[in-house]
């Protein structure tokens, strides 16, 4: 089984390059110009436009239930020959939540707190967007494991941008 990768939109040409991806997820905002790296076909990249806030605010797109339907979909459609790249502006908060939630989605046998805490010792500036994991946790029917184990890890380092990362779908 192969691993997700995960990085900000700045570092995502190069990481897709470094680790022969062929599937790609892009969460950003929606008007945020994200050029395909040339090996992701149009059919193998999902792009949800959303804003990386946890509330509803006016004049913003928050996270939404569909949009984790549409990152489940996707992740199981993937193939799993070449890694699964992730990515948001910063690869800090929206990125990290995905990958966390695909990697449960793909192995239900993970352990929600055991793949948070491996989140934090590869991404010690991760953050995931807790209201993408509350909708995550819901859909799989995870009985707020996932949430408690996201919150245990706390918040990341501050950066700027996260470093990219691997996150792997077995422990």
């Amino acid at each position: 089984m192969t691993y997700l990768v995960v990085s900000s939109l700045a570092e995502l040409h190069t990481t897709v390059a470094d680790h022969g991806a062929l599937d790609l997820v892009t969460l950003i905002n929606a008007d945020t110009p994200v050029p395909r790296p040339p090996s992701i076909a149009a059919d193998r990249h999902l792009f949800l436009g959303f804003n990386d806030i946890v509330e509803e605010i006016d004049g913003m797109t928050a996270p939404a239930v569909h949009h984790i339907d549409q990152l489940l979909e996707f992740g199981a459609r993937w193939n799993r020959e070449k890694p699964l790249a992730i990515h948001c502006f910063a690869g800090i908060s929206r990125s990290t939540a995905a990958a966390y939630i695909t990697a449960m989605a793909i192995n239900p046998d993970l352990d929600e707190q055991a793949l948070a805490e491996e989140l934090r010792r590869r991404a010690p500036s991760a953050t995931p967007n807790a209201r993408l994991v509350a909708f995550a946790d819901d859909r799989l029917g995870r009985g707020g494991r996932m949430v408690d184990a996201i919150r245990s890890i706390g918040r990341g380092e501050e950066a700027y941008s996260g470093t990219p990362f691997v996150l792997p779908l077995v422990l």
